[in-house]
């Protein structure tokens, strides 16, 4: 009988994942406000594990506080959470499932800066804001770009240090990487921007950094935005990076070290063609308020999301960078050039639900695995449905995005309800993840 090609194992140069079936790098804000991870956190991971990933790529994990993208999502920048990381992998790994902790940093895309951030322009390699929430950001200079790719390799040895099977730099969808790397936002007219060569020089630079600090046999990916699609809302905005620029990039990543390449697109977060579906504007109309305060346009975005005159404007810029495209397999075409050209795994994401998609994407040389997000958050255990002979999950994902408009007020989860028997049905499957019952006890003199 011939080996069902989602279920054979995926090996990399120096780490082996059980099946082709990766958690993609989803979270909501489960954690404290200093970066700490909680209960919560390992009991949304082990959800996924358990229902039969072979690796779980972390969510955003900044490895500075002024990186940040939603307060309350865990950090890596200090030497003291270790211990707490090394707890979640090893509940993630009582699965027979890999972690891969996503080494990220927000530059001008922050949504919610949270106390620590608030009022302060990022760190970036501009000064110009971020165009459709108005963040504000300020250059850095060579000293600082120094720092920041030191503050990386720092969080790649913690993440070695706590018995993590990897990290993933996030190289994609808008955040800091992806501002260097774009010709569209980078500006800079120093060794750090211009050229193609100029622009992926800090994201080279931070490879080469945690090879030298993690040694070769750590495991280290790169996710990257396959093509910019930078003018997705303002027409006349320049496109960005090329398919073929971000081939050449690949391959650079390659030569100095990444594992494995992990495609996506868009230079920003959400984006049309990421996660691709369409904009719940009416929960949006109830949820964005809540960054209003975070950018210079926030009132106009939320008067546009509210006003029943102005949607329709809106739906039209949003849908027309992914008119004619599915939105399973979005992706598909880029992450088979990208294989063509490098001689690393490929990891494709794009909203893979259905067991011949993802196998035909694997037998033809499309990639060598997926990354999914959105099905999965629909249905857990989606990798298991599949072993069992299910080609597309019994209750689907209907990728309404109604998870992603949700986020920055309510828990992560699915709110699909004609998904589920009824409402109350809907809010148990989402706050499932809090049931932490910890022990209460006096903290230390030193605690408090």
């Amino acid at each position: 009988m011939t080996p069902d090609p989602i279920f054979t194992p995926l090996a990399f140069r120096s780490l082996t994942v059980k099946n082709r079936v990766f958690r993609s790098s989803i979270s909501g804000r489960f954690d404290n406000e200093d970066g700490s991870l909680t209960q919560t956190r390992i009991n949304w991971e082990c959800r996924f594990a358990k229902g039969g990933v072979g690796a779980i790529i972390s969510s955003y994990v900044p490895v500075r506080m002024d990186g940040r993208i939603i307060a309350g999502y865990a950090t890596i920048h200090r030497d003291d959470f270790i211990p707490l990381w090394r707890k979640l992998g090893e509940a993630v790994r009582s699965f027979d499932c890999r972690f891969i902790l996503q080494l990220s940093h927000s530059g001008r895309q922050m949504d919610l800066p949270g106390v620590h951030n608030q009022h302060r322009p990022t760190p970036a390699p501009t000064s110009a804001k971020e165009p459709l929430h108005g963040f504000l950001c300020r250059a850095m200079g060579t000293a600082e770009i120094e720092g920041m790719i030191a503050d990386f390799a720092r969080g790649a040895w913690r993440a070695r240090e706590a018995g993590l099977d990897g990290v993933e730099l996030h190289a994609a969808n808008g955040y800091l990487f992806t501002q260097f790397l774009s010709s569209a936002i980078n500006d800079r007219t120093d060794l750090y921007g211009g050229s193609l060569a100029n622009r992926a020089r800090f994201l080279l630079d931070v490879i080469r950094a945690i090879r030298s600090a993690c040694g070769r046999d750590f495991h280290l990916q790169v996710k990257l935005s396959a093509v910019d699609h930078n003018d997705f809302l303002v027409p006349w905005t320049a496109k960005g990076n090329t398919l073929a620029d971000t081939i050449e990039v690949a391959r650079w990543c390659e030569s100095v070290g990444a594992d494995a390449i992990h495609v996506s697109s868009g230079s920003a977060f959400p984006h049309p063609l990421n996660p691709p579906g369409p904009m719940p504007l009416e929960v949006l109309a109830v949820t964005y308020d809540a960054m209003v305060s975070a950018g210079l346009h926030g009132f106009r975005n939320l008067a546009v999301f509210r006003s029943p005159l102005l949607r329709p404007l809106f739906r039209f810029l949003w849908d027309r960078k992914r008119r004619g495209r599915p939105i399973e397999g979005v992706g598909i075409d880029e992450a088979r050039a990208i294989t063509q050209a490098v001689g690393i795994p490929v990891i494709s994401t794009g909203g893979y639900q259905t067991a011949s998609v993802v196998r035909g994407g694997i037998a033809s040389g499309a990639f060598d695995g997926v990354a999914i997000a959105r099905p999965l958050i629909a249905n857990p255990d989606l990798p298991k449905q599949w072993a069992s002979g299910r080609d597309l999950p019994e209750i689907p994902c209907t990728y309404c995005n109604k998870c992603l408009a949700n986020a920055p007020k309510n828990p992560l989860g699915c709110y699909e309800q004609a998904r589920f028997p009824d409402r109350e049905a809907m809010l148990a499957a989402i706050t499932a993840i809090y049931r932490a019952r910890p022990e209460l006890r006096a903290p230390a003199a030193d605690e408090v």
